[in-house]
């Protein structure tokens, strides 16, 4: 299926702006279709989620609608699908929930690779518990993680390992489902932060080996908000902290207080637009493959025309994202330039490709790389090849 970037792009109100961005990775712009979403179910008639009246119903309707879209994103079951504020407030309820079945002598595996989110909550965690902590670490060379020392890392005494599905920074996929079948031998849980991978690449939580998976629907058009997809199995099996008069049922005992049911739909409606890219019959998450494929083909596309351009820019940058497997993110550095005089320059231009760690703060520190020395390129569906030109243009006149 061809990928008709022009009517992607007449969805996004904010694109006439005129500002070509690169900063999807951080967040992307939003369709009028979930803004839309957003006003008329807030607007209402709205109430507390029930059964007795319309505006019940309609909070009610809401809340499954999007379970029922999350989970035809995620290949999850929508039973498990627990909505949150952001990815990192899930993982910090997440961890604090599973670090109460933890022991001193437990050990918990982080990597090098993730966001801050998917460290910093675990690390914690463990220490209160009294669990150690073990790392998978990555090569700066392949900008992946060194998966021959899978082995020797993950043991009998690993109860979680946390990994990231793509660096948001590097862009690089590591081997999830390797990872967790090595978990998964000696009874350990996986934990995957999909938040950069699901807006680029079609995910099925079960194939992955993740237990639990989250993600943030404003990386994909949609509103400011992150979704948890689990086993409702294994979510009945812990004990968050919660309020006594709260539901006990899963997954809403590990949703704290009223829901925004308005964001909900928002968040529905930006998965049916990208389900709609496809215009082929079928079941949403039916469609919602048949449009990844489509969109991950132009941004491939989108992704290989800048590194061109970039390798002609010669030893003025030096490229870190180099993973083989990897998404249309693309990390770099400038030996005699400032990443921050670099973003400034594109920004006159009307040009948004910021420069800093992005809360990658392990991958900085496993390169070898002082805080805000990069600068980050971010490809998203609605990137065009006049927002590429311009992207390559600055480049060149910021580093003459």
């Amino acid at each position: 299926m061809a990928f008709d970037v022009a009517a992607f792009r007449a969805h996004f109100p904010s694109l006439a702006s005129g500002i070509a961005h690169f900063d999807g990775p951080g967040g992307t712009q939003t369709p009028a279709v979930v803004g839309e979403a957003i006003a008329r179910t807030l607007t209402g008639p709205l109430s507390n989620r029930g059964g007795l009246v319309e505006s019940e119903r309609n909070a009610d309707r809401a809340v499954a609608a999007f379970r029922a879209a999350m989970a035809d994103l995620l290949g999850a079951d929508a039973r498990g699908i627990v909505y949150g504020r952001s990815a990192t407030q899930l993982t910090y309820d997440l961890s604090r929930a599973l670090a109460k079945t933890w022991r001193p002598g437990d050990e918990v595996v982080v990597s090098q690779l993730d966001h801050d989110a998917n460290v910093r909550p675990w690390l914690q965690a463990a220490e209160a518990a009294g669990a150690a902590v073990r790392w998978l670490r990555l090569d700066p060379g392949s900008a992946d993680l060194r998966l021959d020392e899978l082995d020797a890392v993950i043991t009998d005494r690993t109860r979680l390992v946390a990994v990231t599905g793509a660096s948001n920074l590097l862009g690089t996929k590591p081997d999830v489902a390797r990872i967790a079948r090595r978990a998964h031998e000696v009874g350990a849980l996986v934990h995957v932060d999909a938040v950069h991978l699901a807006a680029h690449a079609a995910i099925d939580t079960a194939a992955l080996g993740a237990d639990t998976l989250v993600c943030s629907p404003y990386k994909l058009f949609g509103p400011h908000c992150a979704a948890l997809a689990a086993d409702p199995a294994l979510l009945e099996s812990l004990t968050p902290d919660k309020l006594l008069p709260s539901t006990d049922a899963v997954p809403e005992r590990f949703e704290l207080g009223t829901l925004p049911y308005e964001l909900m739909a928002g968040v529905t409606a930006a998965i049916d637009l990208l389900a709609d890219v496809a215009e082929v019959p079928g079941s949403r998450r039916e469609r919602l493959l048949a449009g990844h494929a489509g969109i991950e083909a132009h941004e491939l596309r989108m992704r290989e025309r800048i590194e061109r351009g970039l390798a002609g820019l010669g030893d003025r940058v030096v490229m870190h994202s180099v993973a083989a497997e990897r998404t249309p993110t693309l990390f770099v550095t400038f030996p005699r330039n400032d990443a921050r005089a670099v973003s400034r320059a594109l920004a006159d231009r009307d040009v948004l490709a910021p420069a800093g760690t992005f809360y990658a703060l392990e991958p900085f520190r496993a390169l070898g790389l002082d805080v805000d020395e990069g600068l980050r390129m971010g490809v998203a569906p609605y990137t065009d090849d006049g927002d590429v030109d311009r992207l390559l243009e600055g480049l060149e006149a910021a580093l003459r």
